[in-house]
C-alpha cells in the first residue's frame, strides 16, 4: 500500500474535468481548495473540454484555472467501443500523473466515464478518492452504473440528498465516510448569474421569459435515432410561440453526433441561436431569464429550481434523479411534448415556481474543502463493506 506522508504542510487534491457541466458545477469547491491554507490543487483536464466540435472549453478553463496536465481523449470516441477504449487509456495515463504529482487525494463529481477512470486509478495507485454526487439515480446512457461503481472505488462521499447519502450507506459504505452537503453547484448561484444587461449585450432583442433554453444530450447511443429525437423536440419548441430558442450543443457521450449533426443543419437566423459552448455564468443567467428549460440535461434537474425556472425533462435519460416541483415530465413524445410546452408557455405569460431546490442553497464547496483536511488518510483507504 501507497506510503502517505500526513505531516505534510499541505495535502495534495487533484481534480479532474472532463466536461463543461460538471467543471461549472464545482467551480466553488475548487477555489475554496485554493484559498484552504491546508490544501494544493492540482487540476487535470480531459473528455469534451478537448473536442473543438464542443467548443474546446479547455480554452476558457486556461484563461482563468492554472491546470497542471492534459489527458488525451480523441475525438472519435463517440461510439460504444472506442469510448471504453479511451476510459482505459485515460486510466492509465492518469495513474501515472497521479505519481508524477505525488497527489494525495483525487477528487471527481458525478457519474461520468472520466471520474469513473480517475477513481479507478486514484484507488488502485493508493490515493485517496473523494466523490460528489455519489447517491443520485440517473439512467443515463450507463451513467447510473458508473456512479455507483465510483461510489465503491471511493473513500469519501459527498452527496447532495439525505436519499443519496441514505443509498451510499446501503450500498455499504460507512456512515463515517459520508458527508452529506448539498450541490456545489448552487454555490453562489444567483450572484454568478450574469445580469440582464450582460445578457442583452449576449443576446440583443432578447426579451425575458420569452425564449426557450434547449439542450438535448443522447440517452442512446445510436446517432440516427438521437438525429430524429433532436428534431422532433426543436419541432415542439418552434410549434409554440417562443420569440428566441436557444440550442447548446450536447455533451461528448455515444449518439450525440446525431444531435450535434442535426443542429449543424439548423440555419442560425432571428429565432435560431445555435451556441456549442456557453460559459457558466452565460449559461445561469440565460436559464434564469428562460421562459422553459427543455430537454434531458441535469442543470434542469439540479440549478433551475434555484431560480424557480419551469423545465420540461424529455425522454429516459434523467430518470431516477430527485426533483422539485419545477420539473415536469415527457416521454419522447410529440403530442405530450406540445402539449407540456404550451401549459409552461401559457399564452405568453410563462408560469414561474418558487425559488427552492431540493439539493441545497449554498456553502456546499466549503465544505468540501474543510472535510478533506480533516480525513485521516490512512484510516479512510482501507475499506470493508458493512454488511
Amino acid at each position: 500500500m501507497r506510503a502517505i506522508r500526513e505531516k505534510n504542510p499541505q495535502r495534495r487534491v487533484c481534480y479532474v474535468t472532463g466536461t463543461r457541466a460538471e467543471f461549472g458545477l464545482m467551480q466553488s469547491t475548487l477555489r475554496a481548495i485554493v484559498h484552504h491554507p491546508l490544501l494544493q490543487l492540482q487540476l487535470i483536464v480531459t473528455g469534451m473540454h478537448l473536442d473543438r466540435s464542443r467548443g474546446r472549453s479547455v480554452d476558457a478553463i486556461r484563461r482563468e484555472w492554472k491546470f497542471d496536465a492534459i489527458v488525451p481523449w480523441p475525438r472519435g470516441s463517440g461510439d460504444e467501443t472506442a469510448n471504453a477504449i479511451a476510459t482505459g487509456k485515460a486510466t492509465a495515463h492518469m495513474a501515472a500523473l497521479f505519481e508524477k504529482l505525488n497527489t494525495d487525494v483525487v477528487l471527481v463529481a458525478g457519474d461520468r466515464v472520466e471520474p469513473f477512470a480517475a477513481a479507478t486509478a486514484g484507488h488502485l495507485s493508493g490515493r485517496l478518492v473523494a466523490h460528489v454526487h455519489g447517491g443520485d439515480r440517473a439512467l443515463g446512457l450507463v451513467d447510473d452504473s458508473l456512479r455507483h461503481a465510483i461510489t465503491k472505488l471511493a473513500h469519501v462521499h459527498f452527496p447532495a440528498t439525505k436519499l443519496s447519502a441514505d443509498r451510499i450507506e446501503r450500498m455499504g459504505e460507512d456512515r463515517w465516510r459520508i458527508f452529506r452537503v448539498g450541490s456545489p453547484g448552487l454555490d453562489g448561484i444567483r450572484s454568478l448569474a450574469e445580469s440582464r444587461s450582460e445578457l442583452a449585450e449576449e443576446f440583443p432583442g432578447f426579451r425575458p421569459r420569452q425564449f426557450a433554453l434547449l439542450v438535448l444530450h443522447p440517452e442512446n447511443p445510436d446517432p440516427p435515432t438521437q438525429r430524429e429525437s433532436a428534431e422532433l423536440v426543436l419541432r415542439c419548441v418552434q410549434s409554440v410561440g417562443f420569440e428566441r430558442i436557444v440550442i447548446v450543443y450536447p455533451n461528448n457521450d455515444p449518439g450525440s453526433d446525431g444531435i450535434a449533426g442535426y443542429w449543424d443543419a439548423v440555419e442560425p437566423n432571428h429565432r435560431h441561436v445555435l451556441r456549442r459552448d456557453i460559459p457558466r455564468a452565460l449559461f445561469l443567467g440565460l436559464m434564469r431569464e428562460a421562459a422553459v428549460l427543455v430537454g434531458n440535461s441535469s442543470s434542469g434537474i439540479i440549478e433551475a429550481a434555484s431560480f424557480g425556472t419551469p423545465v420540461l425533462d424529455i425522454g429516459a435519460r434523467q430518470a431516477g434523479r430527485e426533483r422539485g416541483e419545477n420539473v415536469s415530465h415527457a416521454n419522447l413524445n410529440e403530442r405530450a411534448i406540445c402539449k407540456q410546452l404550451r401549459r409552461i408557455w401559457n399564452e405568453g405569460s410563462p408560469i414561474r415556481y418558487p425559488a427552492k431546490n431540493i439539493y441545497g442553497t449554498d456553502g456546499a464547496g466549503a465544505q468540501i474543502a474543510s472535510a478533506l483536511t480533516r480525513v485521516t488518510i490512512d484510516r479512510f483507504r482501507r475499506k470493508l463493506i458493512r454488511y
